[in-house]
């Protein structure tokens, strides 16, 4: 393989994983909104799983979800990233702090609105989500 071939493949592959990681963690390439993520739309689902800890430990996947009126909303620990809680900033909801995987917290979600939510203890890591829920 010569030269320009192995920098462009290396610049091919550096890009794909840098999207792949903004993708995961809500992060955007340069030149983006930081701290913006894109909207996961599931109106049609009853219930609707997020992951605590989550790419690496510190996220939560997805970290914006749309759901419609009557949804519950189930977040589900991953073991990874030491102790995590779900605290809405609004004082809505607040599943206490754990650790273990497969700990689940959930909330029925019964009027439109908007929560946005973080982990206490990693919120300084941009630990935090958010639930956009509308009429179905």
């Amino acid at each position: 393989m010569n030269a320009r071939t192995r920098r462009d493949l290396l610049g091919t592959v550096g890009a794909a994983s840098a999207a792949g990681i903004a993708g995961c963690t809500g992060a955007l390439l340069p030149g983006g909104d930081e701290g913006e993520t894109e909207t996961v739309d599931r109106t049609g689902a009853e219930t609707v799983a997020v992951a605590v800890g989550a790419d690496g430990g510190f996220s939560f996947a997805p970290a914006a979800v749309r759901v419609g009126v009557g949804t519950t909303v189930v977040w589900e620990w991953t073991g990874v990233g030491g102790s995590h809680n779900v605290v809405d900033r609004g004082g809505a909801f607040d599943s206490g702090l754990a650790a273990a995987e497969g700990h689940a917290f959930e909330r029925e979600f019964a009027e439109p609105g908007t929560y946005e939510y973080v982990c206490t203890p990693h919120q300084t890591r941009d630990m935090e989500g958010t639930i956009e829920v509308v009429e179905r």
